[in-house]
């Protein structure tokens, strides 16, 4: 009998082999055992880590780098540990219950109808966002408008809008043909190969013009906030290492790779607690590799701007942001590593654009859900919202930079935004793991404690984001 291609079909049902939301029991799978099938099982924190080093490492830390010199190392090293552990901690929970990050912050009181205080904040964070996504697809748009500025002069705004058009453009198709995969596995090799250039430049500025010792490394160990830098500096801990959207998007991630699902449901059973640690472990595994890359990341690019572009008084500003950050090689290597600087940065912010592209829809995607907006277990329904975020949220980020076309400016705002979110994300790790996980999957003292000081390091620095946001005088950095 033929069958009606046109007729509706059933919304796929929770529990539906389809849906990587779902814990069923015939889809449990027992953790590696050892280091080498432990790695097999890494990739969320990498891909996170591939797409941090756009925004934060490569625009923000190294213009910090430009503006202080090397007196602010400690907040870079102090920025990318402290957040980790509650990265940890909150994917943990998601392992646990088998629920993304946005439904355990609807679950905190107070409530406000359907969604919690922590969802809400997170759509006014998320607005503030906007503008980072927009600097980054911006910054790749500079970047092809210097390297191949076939409209008008390059950074003009016929040239800048060309750029950012076609950017916009190849995003939203690669992504809508299911591409997603392929694009983000060659940005991934991008970066690495851009960041093991970087770091090996980084290493070899001793044996340049811009050679820096230990009294340079030793200075910048002294905790002090030299005037003039704490707008970078704030920006730069919201935005550097795994900020707060990162660590939420990475739970989503942990679900999409199976280690909630290969954990199964919760039966109460030994079997599944047994399961439950050994995911736990790759997944901490998985976050502090990515740390240890973020770190490497970000470190590098700031020696890089405070040996080579503060000395010169170079400060990426604008729209020549990305020539003044090519200085970083031209000043080093030679007239022609410009080209070299060019492609690469647009590789590692295009990437970025990418993973932004891919995982906002998502979370916008179970927001809508919570808010009953539609049913979120229904599979098909909740592809085809994704979907429809992923064709019009690009284009809406890249109208931010066209009007402000200040790329440096908007991704400090939205880390700004993503600082002082990270006080809410605190507060619900805190409340969920009081709350939803049991006293067997508490750590030990150790790790409890690395999480206490990443609460008050994070609480510490979040109250005086607010403060400065609100304009109180709190007193100036020494």
């Amino acid at each position: 009998m033929a069958v009606d291609s046109k007729a509706p079909r059933a919304p796929e049902p929770a529990g539906s082999p389809d849906d990587p939301y779902a814990l069923r029991a015939e889809d449990v799978k027992e953790p590696p055992v050892g280091r080498r099938d432990t790695l097999r099982y890494l990739g969320p924190g990498m891909i996170l880590s591939a797409a941090v080093v756009g925004s934060g490492e490569l625009i923000t830390t190294t213009s910090l780098g430009a503006k202080a010199g090397f007196v602010l190392l400690w907040l870079v090293i102090v920025s990318t540990l402290v957040k980790v552990w509650v990265q940890i901690e909150l994917a943990k929970w998601t392992i646990l219950t088998g629920s993304p990050a946005l439904e355990g912050y609807g679950r905190v009181p107070p409530r406000f109808g359907r969604v919690g205080w922590i969802n809400v904040l997170w759509i006014g964070m998320d607005f503030a966002k906007m503008m980072q996504r927009g600097g980054i697809i911006g910054g790749a748009a500079a970047a092809l408008s210097v390297l191949l500025p076939v409209v008008g002069e390059p950074l003009s705004t016929p040239s800048l809008t060309f750029w950012t058009v076609a950017v916009v453009l190849s995003i939203v198709l690669l992504l809508y043909r299911n591409r997603y995969g392929t694009v983000e596995r060659a940005a991934f090799l991008t970066v690495v190969v851009f960041t093991v250039a970087t770091v090996l430049l980084a290493l070899g500025l001793p044996l340049t013009d811009f050679g820096y010792g230990p009294s340079d490394l030793a200075s910048g160990l002294e905790f002090a906030v030299p005037a003039g830098t704490l707008g970078f500096a704030v920006a730069m801990f919201g935005i550097t290492g795994v900020g707060a959207d990162e660590m939420t998007t990475y739970t989503y991630w942990c679900i999409e790779k199976g280690y909630a699902r290969w954990t199964g449901p919760d039966d109460g059973t030994a079997e599944r607690a047994r399961r439950a640690r050994g995911w736990i472990r790759v997944m901490r595994v998985d976050a502090l590799a990515a740390w240890a890359v973020c770190t490497l990341c970000t470190l590098s690019f700031y020696l890089i701007g405070a040996a080579v572009l503060h000395p010169q008084n170079l400060v990426p500003e604008g729209n020549e942001m990305i020539t003044t950050l090519s200085r970083i090689y031209t000043d080093t290597l030679g007239p022609w590593a410009e080209y070299l600087f060019l492609a690469g940065a647009f590789a590692v912010l295009y990437s970025t654009a990418i993973a932004s592209s891919a995982s906002v829809p998502r979370l916008w995607t179970n927001t809508l859900g919570l808010l009953g907006v539609f049913d979120w277990t229904d599979v098909r329904k909740r592809q085809r919202v994704i979907r429809i975020l992923t064709l019009t949220l690009p284009p809406l980020w890249a109208l931010f930079f066209l009007y402000l076309q200040s790329p440096v400016l908007m991704v400090q705002i939205g880390g700004i935004g993503g600082g002082i979110f990270l006080i809410a994300v605190v507060i619900a790790v805190w409340w969920l793991r009081r709350a939803e996980v049991d006293r067997e999957f508490r750590d030990g003292r150790l790790l409890t404690a690395a999480l206490v000081l990443s609460t008050i390091a994070i609480s510490f620095l979040g109250v005086y984001t607010v403060l400065e946001v609100f304009g109180i005088e709190i007193g100036s950095g020494g």
